[in-house]
């Protein structure tokens, strides 16, 4: 298991996929690519991933579809739309389906870098206000139930995160 902060980045331009995808693992992030939105989602279900960086505009499934997939199915990821085809429109609505930041293409490195970081720090907060009312659902459980009654709950609890 890695210590390194995992990110899937979805983008059909494969030179600047591979590029930004080299840049990020230089800098010690483990990196996964997809080239469409389809493959991104497939991606995604198999492994987990703490941030997406994720283009708009692609055939089949575009950004936007992919950034309600991801929220919708992975509870704690953190997208960063990173598009040449931004407007002020897409921004409101990627932002509304829960994109945590939105950047354009050409990108300023350290810009991406410090939205990333900006990102975990959410993912990790989000994360540890839900461990903390797992806690105390475990502990109220734990006060009047018997040990398999707890068990059962504690697996619910545990089925509910990805």
């Amino acid at each position: 298991m890695s210590d390194k902060i995992k990110i899937l980045i979805v983008d059909d331009e494969i030179k600047f996929l591979d590029t930004i995808a080299r840049r990020l693992e230089m800098r010690g992030l483990e990196v996964a690519k997809a080239a469409d939105g389809q493959n991104a989602v497939r991606i995604a279900r198999e492994q987990k991933f703490d941030l997406a960086l994720l283009d708009l505009k692609m055939p089949g499934l575009d950004g936007r579809q992919v950034l309600e997939i991801l929220k919708r199915e992975h509870k704690f990821i953190e997208v960063i739309v990173l598009t040449g085809h931004g407007s002020l429109e897409s921004a409101v609505e990627c932002t509304r389906l829960g994109a945590f930041g939105y950047l354009p293409k050409p990108y300023e490195l350290d810009q991406l870098l410090e939205v990333l970081k900006e990102a975990y720090q959410a993912r990790l907060h989000k994360k540890f206000e839900a461990d903390q009312e797992k806690t105390a659902r475990i502990a109220q459980l734990a006060m009047g139930s018997s040990p398999l009654s707890i068990l059962r709950e504690m697996r619910k609890l545990d089925d509910g995160e990805k």
